[in-house]
């Protein structure tokens, strides 16, 4: 972990501290590092007792953060219907599993470059009471949780760490 600027003004501290939050590397894995080095005809493995394959998972992940990504953005916002639209229902595709984790990295990144720069405390016009530093702490906190689900089904399945 690379320690954080010195000398920062208290909204680019917080800003910092909020983008180190959701790229990982501090008190969770990185997206990158979780998600290293799967092989594709791996993802929809199942050990005994396993609730989710990884497929299912990261295929999770793309689509909550994607919704928590247009909540924060989207004044037409319309919620999606739980679970169905956020688990997939069916094994997924080399394709569809290549489509999942850039999804998740592309809105992850977009979501950093928000913290970085969007208005962090007014409230979301479509939903009061709500802010972008909110949504925020939500994807880091949903995504911590499910990357660390990741590690410990690559452990299961002997596919972590990854390969140097």
């Amino acid at each position: 972990m690379d320690r954080p600027p010195r000398d920062l003004s208290d909204d680019d501290r917080l800003r910092h501290e909020v983008a180190a939050l959701l790229r990982g590397r501090q008190a969770h894995v990185d997206a990158h590092r979780a998600l290293d080095g799967i092989p594709a005809d791996r993802v929809n493995e199942r050990p005994e007792g396993a609730e989710h394959s990884l497929f299912d998972l990261v295929e999770h992940l793309c689509r909550a953060q994607a919704d928590i990504l247009e909540y924060a953005t989207d004044s037409d916002y319309r919620a999606k219907a739980w679970p169905a639209d956020y688990w997939p229902s069916a094994a997924g595709t080399p394709a569809e599993w290549d489509r999942a984790c850039d999804g998740f990295v592309s809105d992850l990144d977009e979501l950093i470059d928000l913290a970085e720069t969007g208005d962090l405390f007014s409230e979301l016009a479509w939903a009061p009471g709500y802010t972008l530093l909110r949504q925020l702490m939500v994807a880091a906190d949903h995504n911590a949780y499910h990357l660390g689900q990741i590690v410990g089904l690559r452990h299961r399945l002997g596919l972590w760490p990854p390969a140097a």
